[in-house]
């Protein structure tokens, strides 16, 4: 079963609201609440909406401060509610470097305990000025958060590393990362970006991911994994959303997948952002059977 866009994309932005990019969707009672990369302010901002097509006005969750000498800009986040509190891990960008940063909420809206300081900074040869685009699950079995996040380069990263944590503020990065790096595909010859990471009801996981075929053409990719870290195969069908026709919103790139899955239907919704020139803006795509046995 194909993924379909949806017909009156994009979903989400405008000219006015100017680009919106690397979302994070969460299905909240009735709502869905959308957290996005708000480029002009240089900020993590929220919309909510009951369809996941139709969207509200857009609130800044939380602000650059430049005073702390890493978040001059804000962007590429998630987030993940337990026990009570909304966490947000976001990435902090200055003088050319990207490193990931802490917030809590009880609401998912105010965002007033921060960390100072970032959980997550580039140490490692292959992580060079940047790590970003964190996405994190807790693995209830273990009683572990679990991070994937992407390296490399500011402009765009390169490959995705893993981390865990036991308290969602002090990691312990995997020792053979990279986890996941470009494979032979033209679709992901260049390099690998942000991923979302899907846990599937026998255990194994889905890595949503963007695909390079160049540092300016990119494609939604998906792979699967026993365990999350390693033994990763690439689903034969990728890419499973393609750029689009010359002249649409999406031609160039599509970038930084976020996935939803009805637990009672299985239909699953994925929003990503598309690119035509410098404008990025929100679409939708749908698929009501995903063959995930690859």
């Amino acid at each position: 079963m194909s993924w379909i866009k949806f017909e009156g994309n994009p979903v989400f932005g405008n000219q006015e609201l100017g680009t919106c990019f690397d979302v994070d969707v969460h299905r909240i009672g009735e709502k869905f609440r959308m957290y996005f990369s708000w480029r002009p302010r240089k900020a993590i901002a929220m919309v909510e909406g009951t369809d996941g097509i139709h969207w509200g006005e857009p609130r800044i969750v939380l602000e650059p401060r430049s005073e702390s000498g890493w978040e001059d800009r804000l962007n590429r986040s998630c987030c993940l509610w337990r026990g009570g509190l909304c966490h947000l891990w976001y990435t902090g960008q200055s003088n050319g470097s990207s490193r990931i940063g802490h917030a809590v909420s009880k609401d998912g809206i105010r965002f007033e305990n921060r960390e100072p300081l970032p959980v997550m900074i580039p140490e490692l040869p292959w992580e060079k000025e940047s790590v970003m685009n964190p996405f994190v699950l807790f693995n209830e079995e273990r009683e572990v958060y679990q991070m994937w996040y992407a390296g490399g380069e500011t402009y765009e990263p390169n490959a995705i590393g893993y981390a865990e944590s036991s308290d969602a503020v002090h990691w312990r990065k995997c020792p053979f990362n990279p986890i996941f790096v470009k494979g032979d595909a033209p679709c992901e010859r260049d390099r690998i970006g942000a991923c979302h990471i899907e846990r599937l009801p026998d255990g194994e996981f889905l890595m949503y991911y963007i695909g390079y075929e160049d540092i300016n053409t990119a494609r939604i990719c998906v792979a699967k994994s026993p365990d999350g870290i390693t033994r990763w195969r690439r689903c034969p069908e990728n890419p499973i959303v393609d750029i689009g026709e010359p002249g649409s919103w999406d031609q160039y790139a599509c970038y930084k997948p976020s996935v939803y899955r009805d637990p009672g239907s299985g239909v699953r919704m994925l929003w990503y952002n598309g690119r035509n020139g410098h404008n990025e803006f929100i679409g939708l795509v749908r698929n009501e059977a995903f063959d995930t046995a690859f």
